[in-house]
């Protein structure tokens, strides 16, 4: 990292050349250690005014504008001096700068009302932010959002190919246009299907979603859909199909109803069958199928290879196959340890593992591998029925920390109780954070069984730690996982 502020000039006084409008500041949050907004000494409060002397409507301009090699960024200190910097720099570095709002403007809210909308479904009473519907194009690039594009304009797309900001990533639900007006309940969402088109044109890497609605857009719609989307191969690198999720909350909403097996079967068949055809031409298996399907099917999940590296995983999709072949990995590293193994032998341990249905069946196999091995360690899977929103939720993101309780609470009190720790998957909880949806805690939850509760990384081998390792803390990121230091005390 090469920084120059030799030249580097500071404004004094109140420039109304350079003044912007209130709209166009944004307020320095944090200035990352080490950090060329470090050396530049810039700091929180801070408010940046331009970047090469353009305004900054939003974290897009920002994100761009500073990808060159120099740059003049044009800053505000809190006694009102203005100070002009000249910043020689490598291509793409980022300044370290964390600003106030993160996206550097408001946030877009969903304009549509769709047939399948889950926070239409939620119980009132919960906290605000989670009634909040996002609908916001720098939130599919920055963090992998899904949107509608109802609510985006020629200029917005425009702006999107000129920085080439992608993946963009589409709530595409299907691709007949009167269809897709019913389905969003929006009479204008048929016609945004042509940014489709522009965002192809231009180049853009875009993936796309379908919520499967029974009776609605499957069968010959889905056909339908599958075929118009591959025509956008291969900047469209990958489509998720994902069933709709039906809480208990529907009243007076669309009369969703739930997928049979057979169904299921028929929609992975098609899905299938249209992996080869785009595998064939292109190297992408483009089109899948979420692995609600293949559980409600009772089929095996796909082999690695056919996730083409795990695109969609964000929307269910190879979240099974990828924990199997991390804990997999793990397991087999572990047995090629002698001395580990040789100490895990004499452990005595009992271990609960608490999870969402969708998974249970997964990881009861991981625990009776385990069991096989070392037959002092037991392990009791317990699936959490999901009262709280309904026993159609079998994701574990999706459990509350009140329906957790209770139904630990009845285990503590059958034969074997819990053991010496109770472990959860990290996606139970807030991200960052150890509070559930519910907003009860950890703490809450630890003190009440009167056990240990701990959390696990969505990773398998993280997994096999935990359970295997009295000592475990969600701290480790290195790959080989080492169990023999735990027990050398």
């Amino acid at each position: 990292m090469i920084i120059d502020k030799s030249d580097s000039k500071k404004l004094t006084g109140k420039s109304g050349e350079n003044q912007m409008k209130k709209c166009y500041e944004h307020v320095v949050k944090e200035v990352l250690p080490d950090s060329i907004a470090e050396e530049m000494e810039i700091e929180p409060g801070d408010v940046l005014l331009s970047i090469n002397d353009q305004k900054i409507k939003d974290v897009f301009d920002y994100r761009f504008l500073i990808k060159d090699e120099y740059i003049e960024v044009l800053i505000r200190k809190p006694d009102g001096e203005e100070w002009l910097l000249e910043i020689d720099k490598e291509f793409d570095d980022d300044l370290g700068i964390e600003f106030e709002n993160g996206l550097m403007s408001e946030y877009k809210s969903c304009t549509n009302k769709c047939i399948f909308c889950f926070i239409d479904q939620m119980p009132p009473g919960m906290r605000e932010t989670l009634y909040f519907k996002d609908d916001d194009s720098r939130l599919s690039f920055l963090q992998g959002n899904y949107i509608t594009m109802t609510n985006m304009t020629d200029e917005d797309f425009d702006r999107i190919i000129r920085m080439q900001l992608a993946p963009i990533n589409i709530s595409v639900q299907t691709t007949n246009p009167e269809l897709r007006c019913k389905m969003l309940s929006n009479r204008f969402a048929g016609e945004k299907l042509k940014y489709l088109d522009k965002l192809y044109e231009g180049h853009v890497e875009m993936n796309g979603q379908i919520v499967c609605c029974k009776g609605v857009n499957d069968g010959a719609e889905l056909k339908r859909s599958i075929e118009d989307l591959m025509k956008y191969l291969p900047f469209m690198r990958s489509v998720s199909v994902v069933p709709a999720g039906i809480t208990k909350y529907r009243d007076g909403l669309y009369p969703l109803e739930l997928f049979t097996k057979q169904e299921a079967e028929q929609i992975i068949d098609l899905i299938e069958g249209y992996q080869q055809i785009c595998y064939e031409e292109y190297g992408l298996h483009f089109i899948h199928a979420s692995d609600e399907w293949y559980i409600l099917a009772q089929r095996p999940f796909p082999q690695e290879e056919r996730y083409d590296g795990y695109i969609q995983l964000e929307n269910g999709v190879g979240m099974m196959r990828l924990l199997m072949t991390e804990f997999d990995e793990a397991w087999k590293r572990l047995l090629e340890d002698e001395g580990a193994c040789g100490q895990l032998q004499k452990i005595q341990r009992k271990v609960t593992i608490a999870t969402g249905k969708l998974a249970y069946p997964t990881l009861q196999k991981f625990a009776d591998t385990i069991a096989a091995r070392f037959p002092n360690i037991h392990i009791r899977v317990v699936p959490i029925r999901n009262d709280f929103f309904g026993e159609t939720i079998t994701v574990s993101g999706l459990v509350t920390g009140q329906d957790l309780l209770a139904q630990l609470l009845d285990v503590s009190q059958e034969e074997g109780g819990l053991g010496d720790v109770v472990l959860l998957p990290s996606n139970m909880l807030r991200s960052g954070e150890q509070v559930f949806l519910d907003d009860m805690t950890i703490s809450q939850i630890s003190e009440s069984l009167g056990t240990d509760v701990k959390v696990s990384e969505a990773e398998g081998g993280h997994l096999l730690e935990a359970i295997l390792n009295p000592l475990y803390e969600m701290t480790r990121n290195n790959e080989n996982f080492v169990y023999v230091k735990a027990y050398d005390n």
